[in-house]
């Protein structure tokens, strides 16, 4: 093989659409816009979750309180189930997750104890 003999895959190159360059290109004229109408004006940009009128998706569905979208989120294993574990090694995130108790790929763990919920009156 030479280096005259190389070419790209059949079909992976397609040639650039030349719009607007007379009517024997089949897209002379309106260049694909259409007639008339906002899509068809030079500069058209449409606004994200913009809908042509009717009232957005976003405005339409009822909002109740807060979400943070900075809120921290954590893993949360108990103590009895890490005092299960505890086969005499060491525990680390990789043997919690080999065990079922948490899943991999949480920033942040956080180890309860029952007996603070217990002092509460909750279980």
């Amino acid at each position: 093989m030479k280096l005259h003999d190389l070419a790209p895959a059949k079909g992976s190159k397609k040639t650039r659409k030349r719009v607007g360059r007379g009517p024997g290109s089949g897209l002379g004229k309106t260049a694909g816009r259409g007639h008339k109408g906002q899509r068809s004006r030079s500069g058209f940009s449409r606004r994200a979750g913009f809908e042509g009128g009717q009232m957005p998706l976003v405005r339409r569905v009822p909002k109740r309180g807060f979400t943070n979208i900075f809120r921290t989120e954590y893993a949360v294993i108990n103590l009895d189930d890490l005092a299960a574990l505890a086969t005499g090694g060491e525990i680390t995130p990789e043997s919690l997750a080999d065990a079922g108790l948490v899943e991999m790929g949480y920033g942040r763990l956080r180890v309860l104890d029952r007996s603070a919920l217990i002092a509460q009156g909750q279980t």
